[in-house]
């Protein structure tokens, strides 16, 4: 029994010695652990956040009325609409300290009666708007305010798949928030319905009221204003989207040049390079915009440019296809050169030409019965469907803003007064190829 006893004594013994811990190290001071094994954002962040502002917009809106209201009839039984003051909230940062100059989106200030500006040290300020673009969601706002803190732009088009990335901004009015994530796409398209888009997406949280704030890179630098998101349930799930600041500061200059975008054309049509096309025309490229169509008298045909002629960079950068060209085409200034990078006959060719004005827009009654409602303007080379009204002939037709036609009865046309030129007296079936979203569609009006 005893040895019994003692056998199960010792076993127990041993299980003692399993379970207990062995006595832990002297305590490290919790600041150096921190320190070194846990990398941390805070630093960057100290100098960064300052730039993010907080913009309060105050406007003013028509007040619900009476459906009769709307009928001349009984409009005398009721009282006018009364306009009701709208308040609504965004965020921005200062990209330049000495001007004061604020970058945010069009939409956070569409409309707005009077813009009021908080910074990070609670100091406010009342925003002059130098001006806003409603094609690229970009508006450029100033204060008059002294030691402000403006980011530095980093390169949008270097940024990679997988790169870290940290949203700021001032969602749901809760006060500066910071939340990070990586580039989870780049070149997005298909969210702004007018076309000039080249969004960055990221799964840093962008939550309502982060429109217009800072997307930076882990050392500090601005890539890009975050302007939008997906969300299906009406809450954040991951896709969120970002201007990038090459285009946004393309913006920017000519708000401050001329209070608005002028945009340029060459006078091209394109579509992208598929791989299709690419083995048709022999080449390695699988990348790039594919002339369809060049304008009489237009900069291109002065340079040489021809249809079937492949863009494959603009100023030393690669074109990744037909949305791409137009964005860098139609956001340059006016009067610039550029450099057309090229493939012809599987030969590379650079020529230079110069941006001119984007200014044709049609005419009411220009167009046939069918497609009245929508306006439509040249836009770097492609007519672009730029409004629809609801409810008109061309909405019920299928058209949508942002459309942007290429042929008009298997016509190809380059220009508003081609594409007036190719309809005129058109009393049978309309069929428009347009691309919308990033995809091709062939609309059928009769």
């Amino acid at each position: 029994m005893t040895t019994r006893s003692s056998k199960y004594v010792g076993v127990f013994a041993a299980l003692v010695l399993i379970l207990v811990p062995a006595p832990f190290p002297a305590a490290q001071p919790q600041s150096a652990m921190s320190a070194s094994t846990q990398p941390s954002l805070a630093d960057v962040l100290e100098d960064v956040t300052p730039a993010v502002v907080n913009i309060a917009v105050r406007s003013r809106a028509s007040a619900e009325t009476n459906p009769l209201y709307n009928d001349p009839f009984f409009r005398r039984y009721f009282n006018p609409p009364e306009q009701q003051q709208r308040l609504s909230a965004g965020s921005g940062v200062i990209v330049d300290a000495n001007k004061g100059y604020i970058l945010t989106n069009h939409h956070v200030v569409a409309d707005a009666g009077e813009i009021a500006v908080t910074l990070k040290d609670r100091r406010r300020f009342t925003a002059e708007l130098v001006g806003s673009d409603e094609a690229t969601d970009i508006a450029l706002l100033k204060i008059d305010a002294d030691k402000l803190t403006a980011l530095s732009f980093g390169d949008s088009g270097a940024l990679r798949v997988g790169d870290p990335v940290v949203a700021i901004g001032n969602p749901f009015g809760l006060g500066q928030t910071v939340t990070s994530g990586i580039v989870s796409a780049l070149g997005r398209g298909g969210i702004n319905v007018e076309g000039y888009e080249d969004f960055i997406q990221t799964d840093a949280s962008i939550n309502p009221g982060n429109s217009g704030g800072a997307l930076v890179t882990a050392d500090g630098l601005l890539v890009g204003v975050n302007t939008s998101i997906i969300a299906p349930t009406g809450g954040n799930v991951g896709i969120g989207f970002a201007v990038p600041i090459a285009m946004a500061s393309a913006v920017m200059e000519q708000l401050i040049e001329h209070g608005e975008v002028r945009r340029g054309r060459i006078g091209i049509s394109v579509q992208d390079l598929t791989p299709d096309l690419a083995e048709a025309l022999s080449i390695e490229e699988s990348y790039g915009a594919v002339v369809g169509n060049v304008e009489k008298d237009s900069p291109a045909e002065q340079a040489g440019l021809r249809a079937g002629d492949v863009i494959i960079a603009v100023n030393n950068r690669k074109i990744t296809g037909s949305a791409d060209l137009r964005n860098r085409v139609g956001l340059a200034q006016v009067g610039s050169e550029v450099e057309i990078e090229l493939l012809r006959d599987r030969v590379r060719n650079t020529v230079s030409m110069r941006i001119e004005p984007d200014k044709a827009i049609a005419k009411p009654g220009a167009m046939p019965a069918r497609l009245e409602g929508a306006e439509f303007q040249d836009a770097a080379g492609n007519v672009v469907v730029s409004s629809v009204e609801d409810g008109s002939a061309a909405a019920r037709a299928g058209l949508r803003m942002g459309d942007v036609i290429v042929a008009a009865n298997r016509r190809p046309i380059a220009t508003v007064a081609e594409l007036e030129t190719a309809l005129k007296n058109a009393s049978g079936t309309i069929a428009l190829d347009l691309f919308r979203a990033g995809s091709k569609h062939l609309l059928v009006i009769r």
